[in-house]
């Protein structure tokens, strides 16, 4: 194995309750029903996909000038509450899992469709961590499209099939797979069964695991 490429958001941190508080405060101004559960909807697409999902229950439809808008506002907000962040918001088992990678050599990289990863990283103070950070502004297409998975392995230096994937929306897992990467789904949502290898949080996953995966998939033909 290569390199450890980690989805951000449900996986090193959870900005979940910041993200749904913001969509909220759209969703509500626009008189929109917005709940968790539609926010659950919302995990691992990008902005423009959730606005879409937000928007299904509107009573009107709304002008691509207006749904920019919206988006914008959105992340105006969203991006206000990135402040909260620090170290101490880390994960259970992120800082470890990160201290036997950079002990064992392996490279790390982000791959989120946020547009904020690399802000994100930058309030948890990870930046030593990881060698590349790509965002849903570096790519043409977002998860479950393969590009941002393919973008970390490029930019970390490796063939896709020596990198494994940490991640916790089946959106991810798809690219994941599609990039031709074996995958590990962490949490206890039916959707993550489709993972090479699933576990409850970071706690429960170690550097053996994730070199034992390495040769799960190989690498889509060109």
């Amino acid at each position: 194995m290569y390199a450890v490429i980690f989805d951000l958001d449900g996986v090193i941190v959870s900005t979940d309750e910041l993200h749904y508080s913001a969509w909220k405060v759209i969703a509500d101004a626009a008189g929109i029903p917005f709940d968790r559960t539609i926010n659950q909807r919302l995990r691992g697409v990008s902005r423009e996909r959730s606005l879409e999902i937000v928007l299904e229950g509107a009573r009107r439809a709304f002008s691509e000038r207006e749904r920019a808008s919206l988006c914008a506002q959105k992340n105006q907000l969203y991006v206000r509450s990135l402040q909260t962040l620090g170290p101490q918001s880390l994960l259970r088992g992120v800082a470890r899992l990160l201290d036997e990678l950079r002990g064992a050599g392996i490279r790390c990289a982000i791959a989120s469709s946020s547009r904020n990863a690399a802000t994100i990283v930058d309030r948890l103070e990870l930046n030593e961590c990881f060698a590349a950070v790509v965002g849903g502004g570096n790519v043409a297409r977002t998860k479950p499209a393969p590009d941002l998975m393919l973008e970390a392995a490029r930019l970390l230096g490796g063939a896709p099939g020596d990198c494994v994937v940490i991640e916790d929306a089946a959106s991810g897992i798809a690219a994941a797979h599609a990039a031709g990467m074996a995958v590990v789904g962490v949490g206890q949502s039916e959707e993550l069964r489709c993972a090479d290898l699933v576990v409850e949080s970071l706690e429960h996953l170690g550097v053996p695991e994730l070199v034992r995966l390495a040769p799960a998939r190989p690498t889509p033909a060109r």
